[in-house]
């Protein structure tokens, strides 16, 4: 086929607010170096990482809570995920969904055409285990807020579903994210889990790929969503906030904490944890800065575990799990590319239940 020359893409210009979005119409359609593919884009979710990393919140200087507004505070030095500076003008957006239609040299022509979605974790082929050397998709390279976008090709992976791009767009980091914090975990069926934001991107992928491991899931969401958690497999739904949690736990003996959540609330979802119990985090929306009384910690033979950068095997899974329909995507709303503005404020409300994507 024969490519455009330019294309459509919202585009990062510095840390900030929203209005550090430009919108281009004409800006130059990426070409697959050696080793990658460019992809056409049909969908690109939204995730966590795009407003921290634009706001600024991942820097050290920041101790307040994920609110999708600019950083005074935010250290130059630190402002990204991984504790280095990004370089701009930079096109974020990890979630693709779309077709490969051109390669670099090095990868089979006859993929050309394939369905995929992406791997976003970037790893060094001479050392993939190293997490000291990976970078994410749409934050260390160029990602999906574009008609096209280019990828290492081990990193686009190919699909076979029913699925729209959309609802194919909502799970690369979102479910990824949850399965790394359960294979952290060493989650089973003999475990009750108990999921704080539970209806967010991360928290719904938790609460069904515990269920998926036979686990029995606990969640926690506002009142006004508590049928979509329930549709999405959660064995009880509690409130976000309950007066009393210990209470309205009951006799519940909660062996994991898969937490995105942290803030004020975080010591009180500590003393919940069961003896030998794990606690796993990979995200603190409400705050990064929690109380921990070190007795709670030791005394009671916690073990807590960070998930950032997922095992190699994750992703595979999840394409097995998608293609024999055993998780199910939650698309909350689609909005066009050039909307992005809009649709990440709608993201940062929360409002929602599950996932926002753009189309390009």
């Amino acid at each position: 086929m024969t490519l455009p020359a330019k294309m459509k893409a919202m585009v990062l210009t510095r840390h900030g607010d929203l209005d550090a979005y430009a919108w281009h119409e004409d800006w130059p359609t990426p070409s697959p170096d050696p080793g990658q593919v460019l992809v056409k884009v049909g969908a690109c979710g939204l995730n966590n990482t795009d407003v921290n990393t634009r706001s600024g919140w991942y820097s050290k200087a920041v101790s307040e809570a994920t609110t999708g507004g600019a950083y005074e505070t935010v250290a130059e030095e630190d402002p990204s995920w991984g504790g280095a500076p990004i370089t701009f003008p930079r096109i974020q957006g990890a979630d693709v969904c779309g077709r490969i239609v051109s390669v670099g040299e090095g990868v089979d022509p006859g993929r050309i055409g394939e369905r995929v979605i992406t791997d976003n974790w970037l790893r060094d082929p001479g050392d993939p285990e190293n997490k000291d050397k990976t970078g994410y998709f749409g934050s260390e390279m160029d990602g999906g807020f574009a008609e096209y976008t280019v990828i290492p090709a081990t990193n686009a992976l190919a699909v076979t579903s029913d699925l729209s791009d959309a609802e194919l767009a909502t799970f690369s980091c979102s479910y990824s994210t949850a399965e790394g914090m359960l294979t952290r975990a060493r989650v089973t069926s003999s475990d009750t889990v108990l999921v704080p934001g539970a209806s967010g991107g991360v928290g719904g992928a938790l609460v069904q790929l515990a269920k998926r491991r036979g686990a029995w899931v606990i969640a926690m969401a506002s009142e006004v969503k508590h049928a979509d958690v329930a549709a999405l497999g959660a064995d009880r739904v509690l409130p976000r906030a309950p007066d009393d949690l210990r209470a309205a736990l009951k006799d519940e003996r909660i062996t994991v904490l898969a937490d995105v959540v942290g803030g004020a609330a975080w010591p009180g979802l500590i003393d919940l944890l069961a003896r030998g119990g794990r606690y796993t985090c990979s995200g603190a929306i409400a705050g990064p800065m929690v109380e921990l009384d070190l007795r709670t910690l030791y005394l009671r033979d916690l073990t807590f575990t960070g998930s950032t950068v997922i095992d190699r095997d994750v992703m595979p899974r999840l394409i097995g799990y998608i293609e024999a329909g055993e998780i199910k995507p939650a698309l909350a709303a689609t909005y066009p590319l050039a909307d992005l503005k809009e649709a990440q404020q709608a993201f940062i409300d929360k409002t929602h239940t599950g996932n926002i994507v753009v189309i390009p």
